[in-house]
């Protein structure tokens, strides 16, 4: 009865609930507003019209403007207005400046060697020009001078996190969605104090929604009177507003500016399966040392100086060269950030850049597997082709709508000549591509519209690394313990439960 009543009086349920309040005046007034006045009526279905219109030129998703056009052209009376409110992947004005602000303050410090393009050229001329891209786009150079660790699963990731968090001398940053007090987060936490003793810069970002049911409200400030600086990442109010869905799904560790941590795992006792949800956890991260945690530490301070509401001296946390000259080169290293500010879908365009460039094979891992025509039509042009193209998703779901419209795109992928596998012990978070023994990626990016398209995210593009082949043996030593899926399996679903899934998917972009 107790836990039911903190539930209740949480602010989870309360915010939701003052959330739900406002939608329902909102639609109330415009619906009596058009009852009462035809003045009214007539201009909310012209607008409702125009709205339409305007969905169907403009540049988004075709998935996105569908799920869009749909519920204005059935609800002719609000829809428009609706859209015109939430819709259009829109960011507030003030909440985009402030972090362009930040993020250009960055540019200079974000600066490609072009020593390295050539070289990369001449090597592979695909995966130069994959380079160029993201360095571009994302602001995210290539690098050398850098080795590369595969961390599978949590409980080896934690290991090494805790160990390399022990040498920190000069400051450590931390960025992620979600901590969870439990062993995981005390034990890392009993470092970081030690090392606020030692006179060691500590810092830490958590999203405010991956943190809302399970951290103590206010606990930046907990944090802060252990000597720990802490912002928040977009602070949930309940208040009607777009940005609500724009949040900072980012894994981020650095250690003296020469040692980084990233990938899909965050700082909860799941993750390292000492605690049990869903099945046995699978997860991955990868380490970096050398020059490429460059990358990962402007994307921490450009998020840094935006929630700080301070600029930045990058500079100031460059690690000397000599920390560096120590680092074996291990193939071409690109940390990237993808973030819903512009209109470049960079984690998904390095997904097709390497599904669309492969020669013999790609694997890959994703929690959630809702995507939009291109990732269908780059999977199943790549299978008809003959490269042998694998997915692994989770066989127990976190989330039951997100697994039904997971499994809704089997059928097709299948038909192709995709292979599909469910990982059978649980529930697999990993979030990693590779392909050919030459390229592959880990990050915080999921097969998904939110992922691809709202939030804020971060991965590590990876080009002849040792680490490459890590991902590899993983992948191929994982498949031992999944169940294939077969066409028959794959169809073998209710009448309902298709007609729930056909209604899922259309709407799937703004779920």
């Amino acid at each position: 009865m107790r836990k039911i009543f903190e539930f209740l009086l949480s602010r989870l349920v309360i915010f939701g609930f003052l959330l739900f309040f406002q939608v329902i005046i909102l639609l109330f007034i415009v619906w009596q507003l058009a009852e009462a006045f035809i003045y009214i009526y007539i201009p909310l279905l012209i607008i409702s019209g125009l709205v339409v219109i305007y969905i169907i030129s403009r540049r988004d998703n075709p998935s996105y403007k569908l799920a869009w056009t749909i519920p204005v052209l059935i609800f002719p009376i609000f829809g428009g207005l609706i859209y015109l409110i939430f819709g259009g992947k829109k960011i507030n004005l003030k909440f985009r400046k402030k972090i362009a602000r930040a993020y250009n303050e960055a540019i200079k410090v974000s600066v490609q060697d072009p020593e390295i393009i050539k070289e990369l050229e001449k090597e592979n001329k695909h995966a130069a020009n994959q380079a160029k891209y993201t360095s571009k786009y994302a602001l995210s150079p290539v690098y050398k001078n850098t080795t590369t660790e595969y961390l599978s699963p949590g409980e080896k990731f934690f290991e090494r996190l805790l160990e390399e968090l022990e040498k920190a001398e000069k400051y450590i940053f931390m960025e992620y969605f979600i901590i969870h007090e439990g062993k995981m987060w005390d034990d890392i936490l009993e470092v970081l104090e030690r090392k606020v003793k030692e006179g060691v810069d500590v810092r830490m970002l958590y999203d405010d929604v991956g943190c809302l049911r399970i951290l103590p409200y206010r606990y930046d400030e907990v944090l802060r009177k252990k000597g720990i600086k802490c912002h928040v990442f977009n602070r949930f109010v309940p208040f009607l507003s777009v940005i609500l869905n724009n949040r900072d799904h980012r894994k981020i560790t650095v250690i003296d500016g020469h040692t980084g941590f990233t990938g899909g795992i965050n700082l909860a006792d799941e993750y390292i399966n000492e605690i049990v949800r869903f099945g046995h956890w699978k997860d991955s991260s990868i380490m970096l040392k050398g020059e490429a945690v460059w990358n990962l530490t402007v994307m921490f301070l450009q998020m840094w100086s935006y929630e700080s509401k301070t600029k930045v001296d990058y500079e100031k946390f460059k690690p000397q060269t000599k920390n560096n000259e120590c680092f074996i080169n291990d193939g071409y290293v690109q940390p990237y950030g993808d973030s819903p500010l512009d209109e470049e879908i960079v984690g998904e365009n390095i997904y097709l850049g390497i599904i669309t460039k492969a020669k013999d094979y790609v694997y890959i891992n994703t929690p959630y597997l809702i995507i939009d025509n291109e990732l269908i039509t780059a999977l199943t042009l790549a299978a008809k082709s003959g490269v042998d193209v694998r997915i692994v998703t989770p066989h127990i779901e976190d989330k039951w709508y997100a697994h039904m419209l997971t499994r809704s795109y089997y059928p097709q992928l299948i038909e192709s000549g995709v292979k599909i596998y469910e990982y059978t012990p649980g529930f697999i978070h990993s979030k990693t591509v590779v392909s050919d023994d030459e390229v592959a990626t880990v990050g915080s990016i999921n097969f998904d519209y939110r992922s691809l398209y709202l939030h804020f995210e971060c991965g590590v593009w990876l080009y002849k690394t040792k680490s490459v082949l890590q991902i590899k043996e993983d992948y191929l030593e994982t498949l031992k313990i999944c169940t294939p899926i077969t066409l028959e399996m794959a169809k073998d679903v209710s009448w309902l439960r298709k007609i729930a899934t056909a209604v899922f998917r259309v709407f799937a972009p703004l779920m």
